[in-house]
């Protein structure tokens, strides 16, 4: 029953009892008319809407409904019951899923599951065929088909599922099984947590009554990890709506109101880059966090909730270390589930998902990660800037960028995203994250616009009303568009054709420079251009290097320099601190077993170093950095 049926009820009761008040009373007056007419009106509005819902109810009848258990949660396995009704079709398919909603790589979790039963709505065993490794082909039902199995599940981080004595982590995709004809149907599901270890469940799902809960189709049911265990919550209210902190630990309860105090804190700040936070369905956002020995890091990105997993416990570094993920996972909530790539409409749950515009939704919001940290108060400026130098000389030095632009190493998520495979690549050569290419091109856009008097956040905010916010998904096309009508046209066509069409990089020593913060190198510093452990070569030498010129390559052992040993105490990297760019090295190295000699010349070490000029008195400088890291 909704409330205005409730509603309406109250209004018939009031109005009903003065009338039987007045009729008692035999007082027959206009009053007395009026009421009893009043009252026919509310009954039948009343009528109407119960049809009303009645119809609604009937439209919104689930297809698919789930049950879950885990009674043997010591062996990490789950006992799941599928029940598909409203069937059409003499044969129909259910399947695992192959992939998973912030994952662009296949995983097949139809590996893990067993003990496939399936009978129709009476209870008599069907036969199910095996079209494929992760589909089931079924004739002969009578509209309903029940699906019981066993699913094994063991790592507990953003992609997969892991259920053991402390907790059901559920990753959906690698959970339930589903059928694609039901796809657009609603969906409920029961989990049946483990009273004796106090569990509750915690899901961006709406609660139907207790451990009951809805989706209106499959794309949100997929989309909605759950965390069943002995958790804590911590909420706040922002714009009307409920910000959940949900936390699976060993720590304390004062752990955990220290740090959501700097959860809110980067919640305040990334609201402030948009405007206000995104329309959250059932007005609810919720972290999911296991900070637990047994999970694995990770973070994953969803609609209404984020996972957060990390062996890291509050009381061992995680208060700090594992903000960066809270924060990473949070900015999401806008820029890749609102503000969504056109390529990642609909998620495929059969194939891999490529986007071209991962340096955007991924490598954007990482820049993001660390500035919104440093705005809440959680990183000092000078820790911020340092912490730049990392990504951007990963980026800056990479040869990758003469193969690839940024929309064609997001093209390459698929097979990197904790994608697996047995054979070796090539990839330090000729691929850069598109998470840390879109970081570097995201500040490097900043610093530009802030040299006009211009900022990303505000032409964040253009990307969200054009697109996040009427949920339009768009394009790299839609991305330059938009940047011309916020900076102009020269500005928004030169940034686009040089670094993203293109894979130049912008003059950051001047971008830098702008803001006041140094940008240097040691001229002195000599590189070999490989790292050597106890002699041994341990990764495809770089393009371009002194090792790589020289004919050394992954496997080699460095046994001599210069005819002196290298050994644990005497290393190559001890023997090139004390040596200048330019000299010469000879190299005496065993590959195959066979003993090898070659000469390297010594180059100039090409790293950075970013930090904070302290020095800088100009006050439109200060001024700009200030309008850059201070809090909003």
């Amino acid at each position: 029953m909704n409330l205005h049926c409730i509603y309406i009820i109250n209004k018939v009761i009031g109005i009903y009892t003065k009338y039987a008040f007045a009729k008692a009373k035999k007082e027959y007056t206009p009053l007395y008319i009026i009421l009893k007419s009043h009252i026919m009106k509310y009954l039948f509005i009343l009528l109407t809407a119960f049809v009303t819902v009645a119809t609604h109810a009937q439209k919104d009848k689930t297809a698919t409904s789930y049950t879950i258990s885990f009674e043997n949660a010591v062996h990490h396995e789950a006992q799941v019951t599928a029940l598909f009704s409203g069937i059409k079709g003499k044969e129909v398919t259910f399947r695992m899923s192959r992939t998973s909603p912030g994952r662009y790589a296949i995983h097949e979790f139809a590996k893990n599951v067993y003990n496939v039963n399936v009978t129709d709505g009476k209870g008599n065993t069907l036969n199910a065929t095996r079209p494929d490794p992760y589909s089931w082909n079924v004739k002969g039902h009578d509209g309903t088909i029940q699906v019981s199995y066993t699913l094994f599940a063991n790592r507990g981080d953003g992609t997969y599922a892991q259920i053991d004595e402390t907790h059901a982590h559920l990753n959906m995709p690698a959970t339930f099984m589903y059928m694609p004809s039901l796809a657009n149907k609603p969906i409920q599901v029961t989990f049946k947590p483990r009273k004796d270890f106090n569990w509750k469940v915690a899901t961006q799902l709406k609660r139907i009554d207790n451990n009951t809960f809805y989706a209106k189709d499959l794309q949100y049911f997929m989309d909605s990890p759950t965390e069943i265990s002995n958790h804590s919550i911590r909420s706040f209210t922002v714009d009307k709506q409920t910000v959940n902190f949900v936390l699976h630990h060993n720590g304390t309860e004062a752990e955990l109101d220290t740090y959501f105090e700097d959860v809110k804190k980067v919640v305040l700040q990334q609201k402030e880059v948009f405007g206000k936070l995104p329309s959250y369905d059932y007005d609810n956002y919720y972290f999911l966090a296991c900070y637990i020995p047994n999970a694995s890091g990770d973070g994953m990105e969803h609609r209404n909730s984020t996972i957060l997993t990390s062996t890291r416990s509050l009381a061992d570094g995680g208060l700090t270390r594992n903000m960066g993920t809270v924060s990473h996972e949070f900015f999401h909530g806008w820029n890749v589930e609102r503000i969504r790539p056109q390529s990642l409409e609909p998620f495929d749950f059969e194939a891999a998902n490529m986007s071209g515009e991962l340096w955007f939704a991924e490598g954007f919001t990482s820049y993001y990660t660390s500035l919104m940290m440093c705005r809440a108060g959680l990183r000092s400026k000078e820790e911020y800037i340092k912490g730049l130098t990392g990504t951007f000389n990963y980026v800056w030095n990479s040869p990758a960028r003469a193969f690839f632009n940024p929309i064609e190493m997001s093209y390459q998520a698929p097979f990197v995203d904790a994608a697996t495979a047995v054979d070796p690549v090539n990839r330090n050569n000729t691929f850069i994250s598109y998470y840390s290419y879109g970081s570097a091109l995201g500040l490097a856009l900043d610093l530009s616009l802030r040299e006009k008097g211009l900022n990303l956040d505000d032409y964040m905010k253009l990307v969200w009303q054009k697109h996040g916010k009427k949920e339009k998904p768009y394009t790299v096309e839609d991305l330059h568009t938009l940047l011309k009508k916020y900076a102009g046209d020269s500005f928004g066509d030169f940034f686009f054709q040089n670094y993203i069409y293109k894979s130049n990089m912008p003059d950051m020593k001047r971008l830098f420079e702008s803001v006041g913060v140094s940008l240097s190198q040691d001229e002195s510093k000599a590189s070999f251009g490989v790292p050597i452990v106890n002699g041994a070569i341990t990764r495809n030498t770089t393009i371009g290097t002194a090792a790589y010129k020289a004919g050394l390559e992954k496997g080699d052992t460095i046994i001599k320099v210069n005819n002196e040993v290298v050994t644990k105490d005497t290393t190559l990297g001890d023997i090139i601190a004390s040596l200048s760019p330019n000299n010469v090295l000879n190299i005496t190295y065993e590959r195959h077993g066979v003993a090898r000699e070659t000469s390297v010349t010594l180059q100039q070490d090409p790293s950075y170093t970013i930090e904070l000029d302290t020095t800088v008195s100009d006050k439109k400088i200060l001024k700009r950095r200030d309008m850059w890291l201070n809090a909003k």
